[in-house]
C-alpha cells in the first residue's frame, strides 16, 4: 500500500497535520493533502536523508495526527526512535521505501553495497554516504563540498561532459515551492542538502569497467573542489 492508501486508511479529517520531510520532490505532502490534512515540514538527518527525530516536537502542535517517515535512497532511517516518538506522542507512523519493490534483500542488493563499499574507499573530494546496517544503496548519493549549489552544479555538468550520469536528488526542497511555500519555516539541514546532493548512476545498472571510470573521472574533479 502506498503513502496515500496508508493515509487515507487513517481517516484524516481537514485541519490535521502529518509531518513531513521537505527533502523530497513533492510526493510525500500531496499524499498528505490527498488524504485530506496539511502537510508540516520538518527537517532532516544530514546523514541519512530521512526525517530527523531531534527536531519532530518542535513542529508538534495539538492538530498533529501523523508523521510520515521516508526511507531516503535505501539508507535507513532511525525507525525504533520515531515508533518510541511516536508512541510517546500519540501520533500515527507511516513509513515508506522510495522504492517499495525493492525488498532489501537479494542479488541486485549485494552488489549494490559491495559495490557503494569499493566507491567509499576510492573516491576522493566528495563525501561518501554515511554506512549503516541494512543500507540498500537504491542511489549512491554524495555531497560536494565548496559553496554549496554553484560549485554542486559545476561538478555535476563536468561528470556529465566526461560520460558519467548524475542527477541532482532534489533540486528545490518542498517548502520553497509555489506549491507548498511556508512562511519563515526555516530547514537548515534540508536546504544544505538540497545544495550540496548530487546522486551517481544507479549501482546495479553499472559493469566493473564503469565503476572504475566513476571513480577515476570523480577523482580528477574532486581534488579541484575544497571547503570554503
Amino acid at each position: 500500500m502506498g503513502i496515500i492508501g496508508k493515509l487515507e486508511s487513517a481517516r484524516l479529517t481537514a485541519g490535521d497535520e502529518v509531518i513531513v520531510p521537505a527533502y523530497d520532490d513533492g510526493t510525500v505532502a500531496r499524499a498528505v493533502v490527498a488524504a485530506g490534512a496539511l502537510p508540516v515540514f520538518a527537517d532532516i538527518d544530514p546523514e541519512t536523508y530521512c526525517l530527523g527525530v531531534g527536531g519532530i516536537e518542535a513542529v508538534v502542535t495539538s492538530r498533529t495526527v501523523g508523521l510520515v517517515l521516508v526511507h531516503r535512497f535505501g539508507h535507513p532511517g532511525a525507525a525504533e526512535e520515531f515508533r518510541q516518538l511516536a508512541g510517546r506522542l500519540r501520533l500515527l507512523l507511516v513509513e515508506q521505501d522510495e522504492d517499495e519493490g525493492d525488498d532489501g534483500q537479494g542479488g541486485g542488493v549485494g552488489q549494490r553495497r559491495e559495490r557503494a563499499g569499493y566507491l567509499d574507499r576510492r573516491l576522493v573530494g566528495v563525501r561518501t554516504p554515511v554506512p549503516a546496517a541494512g543500507h540498500t544503496y537504491q542511489r549512491y548519493v554524495v555531497r560536494v563540498p565548496g559553496n554549496g549549489r554553484p560549485d554542486r552544479d559545476a561538478f555535476a555538468r563536468l561528470l556529465r561532459r566526461r560520460g558519467v550520469a548524475c542527477e541532482v536528488p532534489v533540486p528545490t526542497p518542498v517548502h520553497r515551492t509555489r506549491e507548498f511555500r511556508r512562511i519563515g519555516c526555516v530547514l537548515p539541514e534540508t536546504e544544505r542538502a538540497v545544495d550540496e546532493t548530487l546522486a551517481l548512476p544507479r549501482l546495479d545498472g553499472l559493469s566493473g569497467a564503469d565503476v572504475r571510470k566513476l571513480v577515476s573521472v570523480c577523482n580528477a574533479l574532486g581534488g579541484l573542489l575544497q571547503p570554503a
